[in-house]
């Protein structure tokens, strides 16, 4: 089996693919489309993207990309994310004048980089990407903030590791498959809707009453823009029920009555978090100053 993840080896993301697929090639693509079209053209079995950070929040675009495309929501799982501050072999601390790293690992990072005055600090398209482009282009005044393994995978030195604002850095992912594709053989206890509402006063109320009255658990809520209709939204929900469920059938089909757009992008076995442990305290490499 092919999992297919944004990024270059190294990347978190290909880090959750071997958790949930232990035994699965992994495909890197160069962005989160590539993902959703090597599953859809049946390049790769499934898919695994980011959805949201408990530091950086959510990750939109793959929200929008959810509803651009047809795949359907097979799995999720939780990774704690320690990112490190890594250079080429030789490069010190206080060599280094810019850091590189994918905009979601600098937010969650912000305040170590406020620590580190004269160092620009520029976004990537990739955690592991960024440490290639030290690589391949030998910068020795710059470090890239990502994973232990894309150290280990582009022969860098970690100069500090644990250097995410909060300890507990944990990052969700949704797993992706054709619609085609097999049905999962567990229950499923977790459903993702999406759903457009006419613009009229307790129109909200009134479609998140229809899970409220059936006592079903709401473990996210997330509004995204509808493109080409200014100031009209899109809400994502996750339920914590799965469609075995006849309150999920039954909440649905009310909220059928009035939701002008309803889309169930998935029901699926919610995977129990799987978090390594993170020192409290950003590690300092041997040698190296504070």
């Amino acid at each position: 089996m092919t999992v297919a993840f944004q990024g270059e080896p190294g990347a978190y993301s290909e880090a959750a693919g071997q958790i949930y697929a232990p035994d699965a090639t992994l495909l890197p693509c160069p962005s989160f489309e590539d993902v959703f079209g090597v599953v859809e053209s049946g390049g790769a079995a499934l898919g695994i993207l980011p959805i949201e950070n408990s530091i950086g929040g959510t990750i939109h675009r793959n929200y929008d990309l959810l509803l651009a495309h047809d795949p359907t929501i097979v799995g999720d799982l939780e990774l704690r994310v320690v990112h490190s501050l890594i250079a080429l072999p030789g490069t010190s601390l206080a060599q280094v004048r810019q850091i590189y790293s994918h905009p979601q690992a600098l937010a969650q990072c912000d305040r170590y980089l406020r620590g580190l005055p004269g160092v620009e600090v520029v976004a990537t398209y990739d955690t592991a990407g960024s440490a290639k482009l030290i690589k391949d282009r030998q910068l020795t005044d710059a470090a890239a903030i990502a994973s232990e393994r894309a150290a280990a995978v582009f022969g860098l030195r970690v100069l500090q590791t644990g250097i995410q604002d909060f300890a507990d850095n944990i990052t969700r992912f949704l797993v992706v498959a054709s619609r085609g594709a097999e049905a999962p053989t567990r229950a499923t206890n977790k459903t993702t809707v999406v759903f457009a509402l006419p613009n009229q006063a307790g129109a909200l109320f009134k479609a998140l009453s229809v899970f409220a009255l059936r006592d079903i658990d709401l473990t996210k809520l997330e509004s995204r823009p509808i493109p080409g209709r200014p100031w009209e939204y899109l809400f994502y929900v996750d339920l914590a029920v799965g469609a075995e469920d006849f309150r999920c059938a039954r909440a649905l089909a009310h909220l059928a009555e009035f939701a002008p757009t309803l889309r169930n992008l998935g029901s699926y076995a919610s995977t129990l978090s799987t978090r390594t442990p993170t020192p409290a305290d950003p590690v300092v490499a041997a040698g190296e100053p504070a």
